[in-house]
């Protein structure tokens, strides 16, 4: 696999040419400046839709919010306290 660097410009003008070349596996990389990058990743079917495993975790965490086990704060403060104690 062959991994293809563009800056954002040359992007614009091969588009359907890159797009192809993730088809087909590459790694396309896509350059915005010095320090920004960007890969180019084809989308499954399988990536816009909820797994079985993710909706019986939906399923789960609502009837946790129906039985009560839910915390709340009143504050910002509060929220990073928290976070920081996991």
């Amino acid at each position: 696999m062959a991994i293809v660097q563009v800056t954002s410009r040359d992007f614009r003008s091969r588009q359907k040419d890159l797009f192809d070349l993730a088809d087909k596996g590459e790694k396309i990389i896509i350059r915005r400046g010095k320090k920004k990058a960007y890969t180019l990743t084809p989308v499954e079917d399988e990536d816009l839709f909820f797994t079985p495993k993710m909706l019986k975790k939906i399923d789960k965490s609502l009837q946790e919010a129906k039985d009560g086990k839910i915390k709340t704060f009143s504050s910002k403060e509060e929220v990073n306290k928290y976070l920081e104690n996991l």
